[in-house]
């Protein structure tokens, strides 16, 4: 067998704190050979990233290593000096962070930041790092690389940008290579595209590669091994095809259990129940005193009708030489009442502008929004206030959609207050009620969003959105940046809201086993337009439009996974 490019061995890390000790990575050991791809998976806290902070030397103060070893290329590099380990960094460890645009700088070209890592590294000249810097993007499938060279990454797209992070990784040609969720950001086509070069690379270049990741799609498509960690250790190590087929560990099956399963729908996801960790909801609680929602006079609660949104592309004084670019182009389609309708496409569809322009966050350019039977683009104040009573809006990214500097109590409280639906007095028994029906402690109350997981901050965006006892919710990618354990949890309160309290959503995920599972009926859209709409299981049994069929053929394959 090759011998490992690196070795981990019994890692610890510490962290001091004021209540004692806390180990976030825990005698973990992996090997990682050339050109071997390992997957490193489990739930968020489990260690991964921190083990790999750890490789790279990235560790923030005080956590620190208290105890193993990290071999790379028979050379121990946990011990050396910050000088010495910043040698390594980038030149023989390569790192391919989550988000593309917090590791591009914005003041600078792609090209600019590509030359100044290779001449740090190898020491090229100018004019030899620019022609190392243009191999290196036609190497990851940049289109055109003289002209993209010397644009800004604002320029680019998700994916794009992520293909730049990966020649940024390349330019020193490193013999590792830490990818920290690379592709949870991305849509499925995106993803099989940056996937299939990490593959590539890695077979081509021999590199070794470290894949934390909590999508077992990208497990199943892109692993040859597979180390599952829960709570800073090690539970479980082999084989993809073992570890997925046939895991031994409770956590493994409990974990594999819930990823839902793009070939058949269930009626529900399996939570991650190892442990006792498994959250009770209470959905059901709150129909008692919810008012029986209100039938739309037509059966169809909301009907997009030929939607248009431009940006301009190009600004001019002169108004005849502005350009613009169409980001929804005459899209149309109905949402009946008490059904979830989802809409999927690439990133740049369109699919969020849509979601926006309903929920009346940016202005329509053409075409209708009717509500209900009321055309929401031509109601007065009081009309909109009672439309926003109406219909509420779950975000992607719970940390931003919260206000740091608000108590959860007074978040929620927030629309309760501003549409006057309760007394002052009665506020806070509804505020605790609410929370306490979405799982989460009384204490939720007085603390602040930074003291909550990245699941119970989504769960207070799901009880504030509850707070107006809408008749309809937007959902836009509620569950990307959550784990799978995690997005189960939202996924099944969901459900819950929309049986218990017949609700109606409008459901926007890149995620396809996810539509699959909670939608009625799906939208597709490519380039700004709709271009299919059907019930679920015939648009994944019997897709009409070729691009719907692209996009299904993309979709990872579990069939590895044991049910």
């Amino acid at each position: 067998m090759t011998e490992p490019i690196l070795s981990i061995r019994n890692l610890t890390v510490e962290i001091p704190t004021r209540h004692g000790i806390f180990k976030p990575v825990e005698n973990v050991s992996y090997d990682i050979r050339p050109g071997e791809i390992r997957g490193v998976v489990g739930e968020s806290g489990a260690g991964k990233s921190m083990t790999g902070n750890a490789v790279i030397g990235l560790l923030d103060p005080p956590a620190h290593i208290s105890q193993g070893e990290i071999w790379l290329n028979g050379r121990r590099i946990d011990a050396l000096d910050p000088e010495e380990k910043r040698r390594i960094r980038g030149k023989e460890i390569g790192m391919i962070f989550q988000d593309p645009l917090t590791s591009l700088n914005p003041l600078f070209t792609i090209g600019e930041q590509l030359v100044e890592t290779i001449q740090l590294h190898l020491g090229f000249t100018q004019a030899q790092a620019k022609a190392r810097a243009l191999e290196l993007l036609e190497a990851v499938s940049i289109p055109n690389p003289p002209e993209r060279f010397n644009q800004y990454p604002h320029q680019f797209s998700g994916g794009m940008r992520q293909r730049v992070v990966i020649a940024l990784a390349l330019c020193s040609e490193p013999s590792v290579i830490v990818a920290d969720e690379p592709t949870t950001a991305l849509d499925v086509s995106i993803q099989a595209q940056v996937l299939d070069l990490i593959k590539k690379l890695a077979r081509e270049r021999q590199i070794g590669v470290i894949l934390v990741t909590h999508d077992m799609g990208v497990i199943a498509d892109t692993t040859e091994q597979v180390t599952v960690m829960y709570s800073g250790k090690v539970v479980e190590s082999g084989t993809t095809d073992q570890i997925l087929g046939a895991p031994t560990h409770e956590y493994t099956k409990s974990l594999i259990s819930a990823v839902p399963r793009p070939h058949e729908k269930q009626y529900r996801f399996p939570q991650v129940s190892y442990g006792g960790r498994e959250t009770v909801f209470k959905v059901e609680d709150l129909a008692r005193n919810w008012p029986k929602t209100q039938a739309s006079s037509s059966g169809k609660i909301l009907s997009v009708q030929g939607l248009t949104k431009r940006f301009v592309e190009k600004s001019s004084i002169i108004p005849s030489r502005q350009t613009y670019f169409t980001a929804v182009d005459e899209v149309s389609f109905d949402i009946h009442d008490g059904e979830v309708f989802g809409i999927v496409g690439e990133s740049g569809s369109g699919k969020s502008t849509v979601a926006r322009m309903i929920a009346t966050l940016l202005p329509v350019d053409g075409g209708k929004v009717m509500f209900d039977g009321k055309d929401v683009t031509r109601l007065d104040r009081e009309g909109q206030a009672w439309y926003r009573r109406q219909i509420q809006m779950i975000f992607q990214d719970p940390f931003s959609s919260l206000n740091p500097r608000m108590k959860v109590g007074d978040i929620v409280a927030e629309p309760l207050l501003h549409h006057k639906i309760l007394p002052r007095n009665q506020v806070e028994a509804r505020v605790r009620e609410l929370l306490d029906k979405v799982g989460l402690a009384s204490d939720a109350y007085r603390k602040y969003p930074h003291e909550f997981s990245g699941g119970q901050r989504q769960r207070i965006s799901i009880a504030r959105a509850l707070a107006t006892q809408p008749r309809f919710l937007i959902c836009d990618e509620p569950t990307s940046a959550l784990d799978v354990s995690i997005q189960a949890q939202i996924l099944n309160i969901l459900k819950d809201l929309q049986e218990h309290l017949g609700l109606t959503m409008l459901f926007i995920s890149h995620d396809l086993p996810v539509v699959r599972q909670m939608c009625d009926r799906v939208g597709v859209m490519q380039r700004g337009k709709m271009v299919e709409v059907q019930e679920t299981e015939a648009l994944f049994s019997a897709p009409e439009h070729p691009y719907t069929r692209e996009l299904l053929n993309l979709m990872p394959r579990l069939a590895q996974l044991s049910d």
